[in-house]
């Protein structure tokens, strides 16, 4: 009988294709291509500057994905602190050496692209605590000394990406790295004591905020306080998405989006643009999609050996579950403006980049179910 290192060994490029979770890919190559057709209709039904590359970049970041699930469980194991710090050097050299954008420092020049570090980071938070949690004892788990080194691992990343500021990627990062902390063991009053601590601060850290971060949150409470100024976009959101009723209005036909009402419909309201021309009936069917996506990704977790594994596949589908709820949300106006792409549908190639990369390692995990790693 074949040991796990025996199995690892004798499989070939074959046998690591047929291993793969093809309900997962189908799923996931099934939205690429529905953000295709989105993203031409932003550009007016024309191949223009948005739908290029995103075709593109998709394409690209699909061939990643395969790449980077074919390498060993075991190396991404071994290589998550290292992927961590590279992440973490890279939003170093944003504070440095980034790009300025609309009063936002967020961005690297790598000439081919311009990369936004705090994206990789979502991914590379939740490897680095995977690691660490993945063979330490539990009696050892809510220990203060143990404690330490997550917390100072999420905090150090959150304070350089609000400082660009990117307030809604700060929260998304915290987020991740909460969901590892307490899918790993931590006892929920550790959570509850930060809590605590976070709204005695609050005050403090509303007088950091921004103008225009304080106007998104006034403007969430009460969009109609500035009708053709700060609540336009989600008015204009809201509008788009209630008038595509039960099949939509037709693919090109959306008024909102079509004649340029809606703003950054290319970006974080992608899924405004999709619900107007598809109505809810295409609206239920990308939740169906992000649905299936999101269920095999723990059903992976279920079923590869490694600890690291469960709790990277856990932490991801998690992680990946609060992306889409929160870019949802906020383009329907249950949550402030924040910033969040709708992850594969949204233009951004930082934010597919990221998600590719993490869907990798999540089928590497698939592939390898039954390799332990130490």
């Amino acid at each position: 009988m074949l040991q796990p290192r025996s199995i690892q060994s004798s499989m070939g490029l074959k046998d690591k294709i047929f291993s793969m979770d093809y309900v997962l890919v189908i799923s996931i190559f099934i939205l690429g291509i529905i953000s295709m057709f989105a993203m031409y209709s932003t550009d007016g039904g024309e191949f223009k500057y948005h739908t290029n590359s995103h075709i593109l970049r998709f394409f690209v970041f699909f061939v990643c994905f395969f790449v980077a699930s074919l390498i060993k469980i075991r190396f991404w194991h071994d290589q998550s602190y290292l992927i961590y710090i590279l992440f973490f050097l890279l939003l170093l050299g944003v504070k440095y050496f980034g790009l300025t954008s609309s009063g936002s420092k967020r961005w690297l020049d790598l000439y081919v692209m311009n990369l936004q570090p705090s994206e990789l980071m979502k991914v590379g938070l939740i490897l680095f605590l995977a690691k660490y949690y993945h063979r330490l004892p539990v009696d050892s788990m809510n220990s203060i000394r143990y404690l330490v080194i997550p917390l100072v691992a999420l905090v150090a990343p959150l304070l350089l990406v609000a400082t660009q500021p990117d307030l809604g990627t700060t929260i998304l990062i915290a987020a991740g790295g909460i969901v590892v902390a307490w899918l790993a063991g931590v006892k929920v009053k550790f959570f509850a004591i930060s809590g605590l601590i976070l709204i005695t601060l609050l005050p403090v850290a509303v007088s950091f905020l921004k103008p225009y971060q304080k106007s998104r949150i006034l403007t969430f409470l009460n969009p109609e306080r500035d009708p053709l100024g700060a609540g336009y976009q989600i008015i204009q959101s809201k509008i788009a998405i209630g008038s595509g009723g039960l099949f939509g209005k037709g693919f090109l036909n959306g008024s909102q989006s079509y004649l340029d009402y809606l703003p950054e419909k290319h970006t974080d309201f992608i899924f405004t643009l999709f619900s107007e021309e598809f109505g809810f009936s295409g609206s239920l069917f990308i939740l169906i999609l992000y649905s299936i996506i999101i269920s095999r990704i723990i059903k992976i977790g279920n079923q590869t050996r490694s600890n690291f594994g469960k709790l990277y596949c856990y932490s991801f589908a998690t992680a990946f579950f609060i992306y889409v709820v929160v870019n949802m949300m906020m383009v329907l106006g249950l949550l402030p403006i924040v910033g969040s792409p709708l992850p594969i549908m949204s233009y951004g190639g930082s934010s597919m980049m990221a998600i590719m990369f993490g869907l990798g390692i999540v089928m590497s995990c698939k592939i390898y179910k039954d390799i332990p790693v130490n």
